[in-house]
């Protein structure tokens, strides 16, 4: 049984949502696998939709509600259903889609999209059919993307293929590639810094991949026994990551580990007899585990410390009468920080839509509380791609919570600055593009009995 201790987040509490804090009115996509079903950034949130060509929504999490056509941007440019997303962690618009026709998108909502007609496509007729950029390297498909947490576009992805690949999203090109395996990867997981990566694969196995040469460099031969998913969290930089999945009997069940002794785990803890996978989301700024279960309306918590038992059991969370089907947390600085509002996890369900769960630390004072807030990672990439790729290691860039900082130093609670990218597919795509406009207002002025030559400039 765990151990009860001591600690700032011990009576951190939840409340059900009310019902216009919700968003509902949609109908969620009936493909099911290994992954979230639901991803956020401080802005949006995305889940994909039941329909032909893999619809999926993009909603605001300042607008709740019900939805209805022309409230929210449908994203409908995947031939297959989409089976995975992923938001960018410096940039709050930029999200990949993973799909069943084998290719990853790349696209760009506009920050200041509004809705104008019943066609969902947002201000000025902006065309969600069209993604930024199209990934295409793998054969089956994708089933799981992990953007980079230090390093500027910078994606992982896993597919049907039985490969995992590391894509530097500037050149449009795979820069690395990991293909030991037999059998469905059930979870990637990037370290913090971002130099290697954890795949839990079919096979019960979790291996521990170089993230550069796509190499593995150590390996865990049988996680759990039992044939629930296995999830991965990476603990911080303790060198200790955390598994999720199920016993011999089938019994759910925690693991820690210790990166450099992967023979046997430092801790084993029971969970229950429930039939769902165990979806691990781990805070690493405040060492919070919050343990979410498909299928499941409780949320426990639970802390964790580098030294053993290593894992200490804060609260029973949440409880709800209401299954969840995937989960997914908030940045940090997306947070209502005044409020004490430590973590804001988003609960899908099949027929209820999205819940916001608030986890708050009850505290008197209106006060910053800079000790429930350490520095959070911030919306500013460590090193761009080809210096990681180099051997450039770093942790994330963090940034202060308070107001003030937040304000002065660039950061918002209401999302990161936009960037642009360029990548050398897109240049070439609007290079295709402009000779077809220019080949087009030749044929006009030859309809109309006008000499092109007469247009020519002299040097």
């Amino acid at each position: 049984m765990f151990k009860i201790r001591q600690s700032k987040y011990r009576h951190v509490f939840c409340d059900q949502p009310k019902n216009e804090l919700c968003y509902t009115g949609f109908r969620v996509a009936t493909a099911t696998g290994d992954q979230q079903y639901i991803k956020a950034s401080t802005k949006y949130w995305a889940v994909a939709m039941f329909g032909g060509g893999g619809p999926l929504i993009v909603g605001r999490h300042d607008r709740p509600g019900r939805f209805e056509d022309g409230t929210s941007p449908i994203l409908k440019g995947h031939s297959g259903a989409i089976l995975d997303t992923e938001w960018s962690p410096f940039d709050d618009s930029l999200l990949a889609t993973a799909s069943e026709d084998s290719l990853i998108k790349l696209w760009s909502i506009p920050e200041d999209w509004e809705p104008t007609d019943e066609s969902g496509l947002g201000k000025k007729g902006t065309d969600f059919s069209d993604s930024m950029l199209d990934l295409d390297g793998h054969s089956k498909k994708v089933t799981l993307l992990r953007f980079h947490p230090t390093a500027a576009n910078t994606l992982l992805s896993t597919s049907a293929d039985y490969t995992v690949k590391v894509w530097d999203i500037e050149a449009g090109q795979a820069v690395s590639t990991f293909d030991s395996i037999s059998d469905l990867t059930q979870d990637i997981v990037w370290d913090v810094r971002g130099d290697k990566y954890a795949a839990s694969n079919k096979d019960k196995a979790v291996r521990i991949v170089d993230g550069r040469t796509g190499k593995e460099s150590s390996k865990i031969e049988t996680a759990h026994e039992g044939v629930k998913s296995t999830k991965i969290q990476w603990m911080g930089e303790s060198g200790k990551i955390l598994t999720t999945g199920a016993s011999k009997q089938s019994g759910r069940e925690m693991k820690v580990w210790d990166i450099k002794n992967l023979s046997a785990p430092l801790h084993t803890e029971a969970v229950d007899t429930a039939s769902g996978a165990l979806i691990p989301l781990y805070d690493q700024d405040t060492s919070v585990l919050y343990l979410c279960g498909k299928g499941d309306g409780q949320i426990r918590l639970y802390e964790f410390e580098d030294k053993g038992p290593h894992i200490f059991k804060l609260t029973d969370g949440f409880r709800s009468t209401v299954p969840g089907k995937g989960y997914c947390t908030l940045p940090k600085r997306g947070l209502d920080i005044m409020d004490c509002e430590t973590t804001r996890i988003l609960k899908l369900t099949n027929k209820d839509g999205i819940h916001p769960l608030r986890f708050i630390v009850p505290r008197k004072s209106d006060a910053f509380q800079d000790d429930i807030f350490p520095p959070a990672p911030a919306p500013t990439p460590a090193h761009t791609c080809a210096e990681w790729l180099k051997g450039s290691s770093k942790l994330p860039v963090t940034m202060k919570l308070d107001p003030q900082s937040m304000s002065a130093g660039g950061g918002s609670s209401a999302g990161a600055k936009k960037t642009a990218i360029k990548t050398v597919p897109m240049l070439t795509k609007e290079l295709s593009k402009m000779k077809r406009h220019i080949q087009a207002l030749e044929k006009k002025l030859k309809e109309g009995g006008i000499s092109y030559d007469a247009y020519k400039f002299s040097d």
